[in-house]
């Protein structure tokens, strides 16, 4: 279940938090605009599930309380995918992931590989503010079990 944002920063309270697909869609498909980003969310995440992925997590200023995000941004667990199934603009980070942005609205990565020189996971770089430097939440979603 999600908890509610945090009133001084607009973030998810800091740790993963396991979502369904409808309080994702409650949560954050807000507006029109956010509903389009959730559309292409939806569709990168159901190919991701179509390759074999499991889990998904989905953080950016679209889980957020930012009115009007850019896109959405956001990790997948690679453990079970087929790479002969998955879409190949998934794995396309070229220009800014320029692929990924035109087809789903947002883009995501592979949650283990490493996000900064430091070799900071993606999964553990989402969790923390880029502004402040601080922890905060990102969404969990099961594939298997929400996108049926």
């Amino acid at each position: 279940m999600l908890p509610p944002l945090d009133a001084a920063t607009g973030n998810l309270p800091a740790g993963i938090h396991e979502a369904t697909w409808e309080e994702l869609a409650s949560a954050f498909g807000t507006t029109p605009w956010r509903a389009e980003l959730l559309a292409g969310l939806r569709a990168a995440l159901e190919a991701l599930r179509l390759a074999g992925c499991r889990r998904a997590y989905v953080d950016g200023s679209f889980v957020t309380a930012k009115e009007a995000p850019g896109d959405f941004d956001g990790c997948w667990e690679p453990q079970g995918v087929d790479p002969d199934r998955l879409d190949p603009v998934l794995l396309d980070f070229q220009h800014p992931r320029r692929a990924q942005k035109e087809k789903f609205r947002g883009e995501l990565f592979i949650a283990d590989w490493g996000a900064d020189s430091a070799g900071t996971r993606f999964l553990e770089f989402f969790q923390i503010d880029k502004v402040t430097g601080e922890p905060k939440g990102i969404a969990a979603i099961d594939l298997v079990k929400e996108l049926k």
